[in-house]
């Protein structure tokens, strides 16, 4: 299932300038639903750091269809290296689902790892545990 996500990914791949401070299009992300469907996104980078994850524009399109609950993911850049997703996006995914924790993520062409693995400390627990 992971060969079709990259090549979803890999469809929406469209380095580009957009103005003299903003580009877009270098990275690519597909999220899987528990529902069986792909949504994909790209990064848009600005000079401010305004911009975003292509994780975060796929996980929109993910949630904007009424979806939240993602299987697997991956990310692509435009030399076609798989990505494992930053902080900010491991902990943005693992918030839109609790089921999300459980996620497999592509981290390289040969190896997924549960989104919870990436977060081994997981703030939650923490949280919601005993003071000892």
């Amino acid at each position: 299932m992971f060969e079709e996500l990259i090549e979803k990914a890999t469809q929406v791949l469209n380095p580009r300038q957009l103005s003299s401070t903003a580009e877009a299009g270098s990275v690519a992300a597909a999220i899987l639903t528990n529902s069986g469907n792909i949504y994909t996104g790209i990064c848009i980078e600005t000079a401010c750091s305004m911009g975003f994850c292509a994780e975060h524009a796929a996980a929109a399109a993910m949630l904007t269809a009424g979806e939240s609950h993602i299987v697997k993911m991956v990310a692509i850049n435009k030399r076609g290296n798989i990505l494992p997703p930053c902080g900010r996006c491991r902990e943005f995914i693992s918030q839109l689902n609790d089921h999300n924790i459980k996620a497999e993520v592509l981290i390289n062409r040969q190896r997924a790892v549960k989104l919870i693995d990436l977060l081994p400390y997981d703030w939650r627990e923490a949280k919601f545990s005993e003071i000892k």
